[in-house]
């Protein structure tokens, strides 16, 4: 009893020590710092939205080195690392005692070192902190294998390892070296492939792919082979059908070894850049892009860029969305990233720009849906000026009257800036931005009503946002570029459906000047819907559409803001456009024709078929369209005037001087005055009704004048130095045809003219008051204010 006391007080001493030993171990594990290249930060990868690797960035090190989590990499390669490596690597604390006593007792047996009892997690520390091959690093190594165990779980010391394993020169890990060797990713692997990676780390710099290492790779990839089948370890086929060892041996030793590094992919540049700067310290960018979508529209673009150059069209970018889930397939940013003359890295499709006449069609909608006009609705193209804007057509002719589909199909500009008028600016901007528009500068009153033709800046991906709404029944969808695990967001109305069938008929018309030269011989794509703009100036051309499936735009231009002649949508984006659509859309003619099924909001309407408005008791030949239940524009026709004419002499007569003459009833059509303004300028007349009998009053409801010109809110500015007389301002109102109106400002009479005609001041410094009355007293007034400019 006495020799056992002594002997229990020593182990208790030994196991206080050893305990004591272990808590100073755990509290450094813990104090200790990790290797400071555990947190080295990994290449930047961008994948498509299959999983593939788009664009690879050299990490910060210079390394290609890719972080993959271990779920990424083939199981098979897993098992076969485990046989070969570290086969207790799930129980040990980082240091296996077991295979340190094997490796000892082997290699005492043999007079040398034959075997080695590093574990993977050593390896990793020995990648971390490279050393000499020493007894005191092989204890530092054990103790910071140890540390690493404490501090990581063992997936974390498993992913780690993974991405820092050598495959030679800068390649580190597993992913890397899966697409440097075999150009594609780890989650696949062959039995070749696995013994090939599985034998570079044994020997870097030796067996690296070159020609010179060529077979020394064989020999050691074909030596780990037969070892993984010996152990099992290699995959030999499914349960049901297994490859005797022999024959997975012997088709290893068949195929070739990499004798050289295959290219990184580096596709999509503007994309990948542009995504790394939206999501810095984001290693892993998976994005909604579709592979073949994507080389199919830079193929495009690129064969259009052969052709523009030479045109000194040196810049374009391409969208293309897949609408149903707002999904970005397709983003081409620049012809040519490595143009460095022309801003070849400049990101194009995040670029705002002049739309020109892009944006036509969401003003057709408005519209639409506030019951201000109607698609058959006549409408003025004419000239006029808004203070110091005068808007013009592209070719710089104007029509008169037309109807506003055919304003829309043409790209007439008069028409849309007065509808922008009507709609109003700040209603437009909204509506914009709830499409997508997030660019547009939030000033209250900085745009104005050039916002219809251009006067504002988009980028292509906030237009491809707007004509998603529109093929999506007038419903704006988040366009989603990265695919970052959360459910699409819930689309916003823009316009109403209605309305955007309406307009999807409009842009539809192929009757257009834009419709491209060489498609009136191949066609179109099938269901295509679509519109171009040109910027003032000829700095940008657009071209933006949808298919059945798909929505498109496509920009031209100089980052510089070169002009060139050839920069017109219709000729320039227009035919890239349908290459694109018709690349990209479904092939065969099986495709549902929805677009005949009219929704629901819309209801037939009857109207007169030449003004298409409501229809007063003149109209004698009317026609059914669609207008919005909620919404039907409300004006009648103002074109069709009934009047009762004496037979004998032509002449209109009225209730107070019809009897006993013998008159009939008969209908004109009479045009505003500033129709008849315009044709008077032209040198071109209408027929016109008749005049009034003597001593008849003229038939028929009698309005009081409207002022045109000046505008309401308009400031006039006059020049120093230019006499006044040489900036006179004209003086326009809408009246009948046969009414004689008087002009008088600030109370004085300046003159008398037909409605149809001008009267000129000459203005002076200050607020004026101007008055218009016809012969039957009705009036209208306005208020100009003059100012100098400075």
């Amino acid at each position: 009893m006495r020799r056992v006391r002594p002997l229990l007080k020593k182990l208790l001493w030994t196991a206080a020590g050893l305990l004591l030993l272990a808590a100073v171990g755990v509290a450094a594990a813990w104090s200790v710092p990790l290797p400071s290249r555990l947190s080295a930060p990994p290449s930047v990868v961008m994948e498509y939205r299959d999983g593939t690797p788009a664009h690879v960035f050299l990490a910060p090190d210079e390394r290609w080195r890719i972080a993959a989590p271990v779920e990424r990499i083939d199981p098979a390669y897993l098992r076969a690392l485990f046989a070969l490596e570290d086969k207790r690597f799930s129980s040990h604390p980082g240091v296996d005692p077991l295979a340190v006593v094997r490796a000892a007792a082997l290699n005492v047996a043999r007079g040398r070192r034959v075997s080695g009892a590093s574990t993977l997690t050593m390896q990793l520390v020995r990648m971390l902190e490279p050393r000499p091959r020493t007894f005191t690093s092989k204890l530092v190594e054990s103790l910071r294998a140890v540390q690493l165990e404490l501090r990581l779980t063992k997936q974390e010391v498993l992913a780690a390892y993974l991405q820092f394993v050598p495959y030679g020169r800068n390649v580190e890990g597993v992913e890397a070296a899966a697409l440097a060797y075999f150009g594609h990713t780890a989650a696949h692997l062959s039995p070749a492939e696995i013994a090939t990676l599985l034998a570079v780390p044994q020997n870097p710099n030796r067996r690296f792919p070159t020609p010179e290492n060529r077979e020394r790779l064989r020999a050691a990839r074909d030596d780990v082979a037969r070892r993984l089948l010996e152990a099992e370890a290699l995959p030999r086929g499914p349960e049901e059908a297994r490859v005797p060892a022999e024959q997975v041996l012997a088709d290893v030793r068949a195929s070739d070894v990499p004798g050289g590094l295959k290219a990184f992919p580096r596709e999509a540049p503007h994309v990948a850049v542009w995504l790394r700067a939206q999501r810095p310290g984001q290693t892993r960018l998976s994005t909604t892009l579709d592979g073949g979508t994507q080389r199919l529209v830079e193929r495009v673009m690129r064969d259009a860029a052969r052709e523009l150059k030479a045109k000194g069209i040196h810049n374009g970018t391409a969208v293309v969305v897949e609408r149903e889930q707002g999904a970005v397939l397709a983003l081409v940013g620049n012809f040519d990233f490595f143009d460095a003359e022309h801003g070849g890295q400049i990101v194009g499709f995040a670029t705002p720009r002049s739309p020109g006449s892009a944006l036509k069609p969401l003003l057709y909608a408005m519209g639409i849906d506030q019951g201000l006009t109607g698609p058959e609705q006549l409408v003025a193209d004419i000239p006029t000026t808004y203070g110091g804007y005068a808007p013009r057509n592209f070719d710089g002719r104007f029509l008169g009257l037309v109807r506003l589909e055919y304003a829309l199909s043409q790209s007439l500009n008069m028409p849309f800036v007065r509808l922008l008028e009507r709609v109003g600016v700040e209603r437009f901007l909204s509506a914009l931005r709830t499409s997508g528009v997030t660019s547009l500068v939030p000033d209250p009153g900085h745009y104005g009503l050039s916002a219809a033709v251009g006067g504002i800046e988009l980028t292509p991906l906030e237009v491809a946002g707007l004509y998603v709404a529109i093929a999506g029944d007038g419903r704006a969808r988040p366009l989603r570029l990265l695919d970052e695990g959360q459910p699409p967001e819930a689309p916003v109305e823009v316009m109403s459906p209605g309305a955007a069938w309406l307009t999807r008929k409009a842009l539809a018309l192929r009757d257009r000047p834009d419709f491209p030269e060489r498609r009136r011989l191949t066609g179109l794509p099938a269901r295509v819907h679509w519109k171009t703009g040109t910027s003032f100036g000829h700095r940008d051309a657009w071209a933006a559409g949808s298919g059945p499936r798909h929505t498109a735009v496509v920009w031209l231009g100089n980052f510089n803001h070169a002009p060139s002649v050839h920069l017109v949508g219709a000729d320039a984006a227009g035919p890239v456009l349908f290459d694109i659509l018709e690349g990209v859309g479904p092939r065969g003619r099986s495709l549902p024709e929805d677009e005949t099924v009219v929704p629901e909001d819309l209801m037939r309407v009857e109207v007169c078929a030449y003004s298409g408005h409501l229809p007063t008791e003149a109209c004698t030949q009317r026609k059914h369209v669609h207008a919005r239940r909620s919404a039907v524009p409300t004006a009648v026709c103002p074109y069709h005037q009934r009047v009762e004419v004496d037979v004998a002499t032509g002449l209109s007569v009225g209730p107070t001087c019809s009897a006993g003459r013998k008159t009939e009833s008969r209908v004109f059509v009479t045009w505003p005055a500033t129709i008849r303004r315009w044709l008077e300028e032209q040198h071109r007349r209408l027929p016109e009704p008749p005049a009034p009998a003597p001593g008849c009053e003229p038939g028929g409801a009698r309005a009081a004048p409207s002022i045109v010109s000046p505008a309401p809110g308009h400031v006039a500015l006059l020049i120093p130095g230019v006499p006044a007389d040489q900036q006179e301002v004209p003086l326009e109102a809408e009246a009948s045809h046969e009414r004689a109106l008087t002009w008088f400002v600030d109370g004085a009479l300046l003159g008398s003219a037909r409605a149809d005609e001008r009267v000129w001041w000459t203005p002076s410094v200050g607020s004026h008051e101007i008055l218009v009355t016809d012969d039957r007293g009705l009036t209208a007034r306005r208020t100009l204010v003059v100012r100098e400019r400075r």
